[in-house]
């Protein structure tokens, strides 16, 4: 008889625990609220990301023109002591 009643609890507890409480779902201004939140913080993390971009880009053309400056400084010390 008692493993009979634990049984049913058992199934009981499995059936309430299987049905998703109303306190869990979203309503639509909590599900607008949400999707604003999350699009404001992916625009935020795309305009990080473009800052860092933009940085590597002036890092990149700042080394060429000084390896251009560097080559252009070894060709004229290079022509004068030829000539």
């Amino acid at each position: 008889m008692k493993r009979i009643a634990v049984l049913i609890l058992l199934i009981t507890l499995g059936a309430a625990s299987s049905i998703p409480a109303r306190g869990q779902r979203l309503n639509m201004a909590e599900s607008a609220r949400l999707s604003r939140k999350m699009a404001k913080k992916q625009q935020k993390m795309d305009r990080k990301a473009a800052k860092k971009q933009q940085k590597a880009i002036k890092k990149y053309n700042k080394a060429q023109q000084k390896a251009q400056r560097k080559a252009a400084t070894r060709s004229n010390h290079h022509n004068k002591r030829t000539s």
